[in-house]
């Protein structure tokens, strides 16, 4: 038998969620510790539990927005500048120069981030592998959520969402 214990699709689905379950096993495991005999014992339990309950917003933000890497092409992000190659296109663009941010939802359900760096027009198909880094990269834009960002990629109808745009307000003076 070559195959593991879990079948392919369950272990995925683990590991795509495991920060998650790790973040409430720390907020269980400092709840039983906290059910401990002791001042001390009780407040390290008590941490850790802070701990992993601080821990689990993000890590559950992170797995809704984890890619599976079936579409074409691979995201890296590195020091505030994003590149994208995938087999046709790609490109790379700087999050401080980034001008708009959209993401366009075909018919079929194919969904890609629309990224705008002055005239150059960046796509990135939503499950190329490692798109997930997007997501960090995202929320460090300016007045743009993880909220914003999660509910536009789990909107399900067609068309461009706009998510961000930079405001600058430009100095009259060179």
């Amino acid at each position: 038998m070559s195959g593991g214990f879990l079948r392919p699709e369950a272990a995925a689905t683990l590991r795509r969620w495991r920060e998650p379950l790790i973040a409430l096993a720390m907020i269980a495991l400092g709840i039983w510790i906290a059910a401990r005999p002791g001042p001390i014992v009780q407040g390290f339990g008590w941490v850790l539990a802070a701990v992993g309950a601080v821990a689990l917003i993000p890590a559950i933000r992170r797995a809704r927005f984890q890619a599976s890497g079936e579409a074409p092409g691979i995201v890296q992000v590195d020091e505030r500048r994003i590149l994208y190659m995938g087999p046709t296109h790609g490109g790379a663009v700087a999050l401080d120069e980034l001008s708009q941010l959209s993401l366009r939802r075909l018919e079929d359900g194919r969904a890609a981030w629309v990224l705008v760096e002055g005239t150059t027009l960046l796509v990135i198909p939503t499950e190329a592998r490692g798109a997930e880094a997007l997501f960090d990269a995202f929320t460090a834009l300016p007045g743009l959520s993880a909220q914003a960002i999660l509910a536009a990629r789990d909107m399900p109808q067609s068309g461009t969402t706009r998510l961000w745009t930079r405001h600058e307000h430009r100095a009259l003076t060179p």
